[in-house]
Protein backbone atom coordinates (compact mmCIF):
# COMPACT_ATOMS: atom_id res chain seq x y z
CA UNK A 1 0.00 0.00 0.00
CA UNK A 2 1.45 3.44 -0.87
CA UNK A 3 2.11 5.89 1.92
CA UNK A 4 -0.57 8.46 2.55
CA UNK A 5 0.51 12.08 2.69
CA UNK A 6 -0.54 14.69 5.19
CA UNK A 7 -2.10 17.79 3.66
CA UNK A 8 -0.84 21.06 5.10
CA UNK A 9 -2.76 24.29 4.58
CA UNK A 10 -2.53 27.78 6.08
CA UNK A 11 -6.15 28.86 6.76
CA UNK A 12 -5.10 32.21 8.29
CA UNK A 13 -1.89 34.17 8.87
CA UNK A 14 -1.49 32.47 12.26
CA UNK A 15 -2.78 28.93 11.64
CA UNK A 16 -1.50 25.63 10.27
CA UNK A 17 -4.01 22.91 9.42
CA UNK A 18 -2.76 19.36 8.96
CA UNK A 19 -5.02 16.52 7.82
CA UNK A 20 -4.18 12.90 7.13
CA UNK A 21 -6.11 9.67 6.68
CA UNK A 22 -4.98 6.57 8.57
CA UNK A 23 -5.94 2.94 8.01
CA UNK A 24 -5.91 2.36 11.77
CA UNK A 25 -9.10 2.91 13.79
CA UNK A 26 -9.15 6.09 15.83
CA UNK A 27 -8.71 4.44 19.24
CA UNK A 28 -5.36 3.07 18.00
CA UNK A 29 -4.27 6.41 16.52
CA UNK A 30 -5.23 8.06 19.83
CA UNK A 31 -3.23 5.47 21.77
CA UNK A 32 -0.19 6.03 19.52
CA UNK A 33 -0.57 9.82 20.01
CA UNK A 34 -0.79 9.62 23.82
CA UNK A 35 1.28 6.63 25.01
CA UNK A 36 4.93 7.49 25.76
CA UNK A 37 6.41 4.24 24.37
CA UNK A 38 4.48 4.72 21.13
CA UNK A 39 5.18 8.46 20.86
CA UNK A 40 8.88 7.61 21.03
CA UNK A 41 8.47 5.53 17.86
CA UNK A 42 7.15 8.35 15.68
CA UNK A 43 7.58 11.82 17.15
CA UNK A 44 11.16 12.59 16.06
CA UNK A 45 10.56 11.27 12.51
CA UNK A 46 14.10 10.91 11.20
CA UNK A 47 15.39 14.10 12.82
CA UNK A 48 17.11 12.63 15.89
CA UNK A 49 16.96 10.19 18.78
CA UNK A 50 14.15 10.50 21.31
CA UNK A 51 15.64 10.81 24.79
CA UNK A 52 12.55 11.58 26.91
CA UNK A 53 8.77 11.44 26.59
CA UNK A 54 6.71 12.58 29.57
CA UNK A 55 2.91 12.55 29.41
CA UNK A 56 0.47 13.45 32.20
CA UNK A 57 -2.69 12.92 30.15
CA UNK A 58 -5.32 14.91 32.05
CA UNK A 59 -6.71 18.41 31.79
CA UNK A 60 -4.06 20.61 33.42
CA UNK A 61 -1.46 17.88 33.01
CA UNK A 62 1.75 18.51 31.13
CA UNK A 63 3.66 16.83 28.33
CA UNK A 64 7.29 17.15 27.23
CA UNK A 65 9.14 15.45 24.36
CA UNK A 66 12.93 15.65 23.97
CA UNK A 67 15.26 14.43 21.26
CA UNK A 68 18.95 14.67 20.50
CA UNK A 69 19.57 15.99 16.99
CA UNK A 70 22.36 14.52 14.83
CA UNK A 71 24.52 17.57 15.65
CA UNK A 72 24.17 16.78 19.37
CA UNK A 73 21.76 19.60 20.12
CA UNK A 74 18.84 18.89 22.45
CA UNK A 75 15.44 19.75 20.98
CA UNK A 76 12.47 19.86 23.35
CA UNK A 77 8.78 20.68 23.14
CA UNK A 78 6.33 20.95 26.02
CA UNK A 79 2.78 21.92 26.76
CA UNK A 80 -0.28 21.72 28.98
CA UNK A 81 -3.44 19.75 28.20
CA UNK A 82 -6.53 21.97 28.06
CA UNK A 83 -9.19 19.55 26.79
CA UNK A 84 -9.24 15.77 26.42
CA UNK A 85 -12.00 13.65 24.94
CA UNK A 86 -10.51 10.13 24.73
CA UNK A 87 -10.22 8.72 21.21
CA UNK A 88 -11.62 11.97 19.76
CA UNK A 89 -10.00 15.29 20.69
CA UNK A 90 -7.04 16.81 22.53
CA UNK A 91 -6.39 20.53 22.90
CA UNK A 92 -3.06 21.56 24.39
CA UNK A 93 -0.49 24.29 24.35
CA UNK A 94 2.79 23.66 22.54
CA UNK A 95 6.09 25.41 23.15
CA UNK A 96 9.34 24.75 21.34
CA UNK A 97 11.80 25.39 24.15
CA UNK A 98 14.19 27.09 21.71
CA UNK A 99 11.54 29.84 21.32
CA UNK A 100 9.79 29.83 24.73
CA UNK A 101 7.76 32.98 23.98
CA UNK A 102 6.16 31.41 20.88
CA UNK A 103 3.46 29.30 22.52
CA UNK A 104 0.87 27.79 20.18
CA UNK A 105 -2.41 26.02 20.86
CA UNK A 106 -2.99 22.72 19.05
CA UNK A 107 -6.34 21.02 18.56
CA UNK A 108 -6.16 17.38 17.50
CA UNK A 109 -9.37 15.81 16.24
CA UNK A 110 -9.76 12.14 15.30
CA UNK A 111 -12.84 11.11 13.31
CA UNK A 112 -13.96 7.78 11.92
CA UNK A 113 -13.41 7.46 8.19
CA UNK A 114 -14.69 4.07 7.10
CA UNK A 115 -12.59 1.51 8.98
CA UNK A 116 -9.86 4.10 9.45
CA UNK A 117 -9.35 7.56 10.91
CA UNK A 118 -9.11 11.12 9.69
CA UNK A 119 -6.65 13.10 11.80
CA UNK A 120 -7.04 16.87 11.82
CA UNK A 121 -4.52 19.03 13.65
CA UNK A 122 -5.10 22.78 13.86
CA UNK A 123 -2.16 24.76 15.22
CA UNK A 124 -2.96 28.32 16.31
CA UNK A 125 0.11 30.56 16.64
CA UNK A 126 0.25 34.03 18.17
CA UNK A 127 1.91 35.56 15.11
CA UNK A 128 2.60 34.94 11.43
CA UNK A 129 6.33 34.85 12.20
CA UNK A 130 5.86 32.00 14.66
CA UNK A 131 3.58 30.15 12.24
CA UNK A 132 6.10 30.51 9.42
CA UNK A 133 8.93 29.28 11.65
CA UNK A 134 6.82 26.20 12.45
CA UNK A 135 6.03 25.58 8.78
CA UNK A 136 9.76 25.68 8.02
CA UNK A 137 10.16 22.57 10.17
CA UNK A 138 7.45 20.78 8.21
CA UNK A 139 9.73 18.50 6.14
CA UNK A 140 9.75 15.87 8.89
CA UNK A 141 5.95 15.86 9.09
CA UNK A 142 5.37 13.20 6.44
CA UNK A 143 7.85 10.82 8.05
CA UNK A 144 6.36 11.41 11.51
CA UNK A 145 2.85 10.69 10.19
CA UNK A 146 4.06 7.52 8.44
CA UNK A 147 5.65 6.34 11.68
CA UNK A 148 2.53 7.30 13.67
CA UNK A 149 0.47 5.03 11.46
CA UNK A 150 2.99 2.21 11.89
CA UNK A 151 2.93 2.63 15.68
CA UNK A 152 -0.88 2.60 15.71
CA UNK A 153 -1.15 -0.50 13.53
CA UNK A 154 1.60 -2.40 15.37
CA UNK A 155 -0.36 -2.15 18.61
CA UNK A 156 -3.77 -3.31 17.43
Amino acid sequence: MPDRLAAVTLPTDTQILITRAFTAPRHLVYRAWTTPELIARWWSADQGEVTAIDVDLRVGGTWRYVMKAPDGAEVAFRGVYREIIPDERIVSTEVYEGFPDAEAVTALTLADQGAGTMLTLLVQHSSRENRDRHVDYGNALQEAMRRLEQAALANS
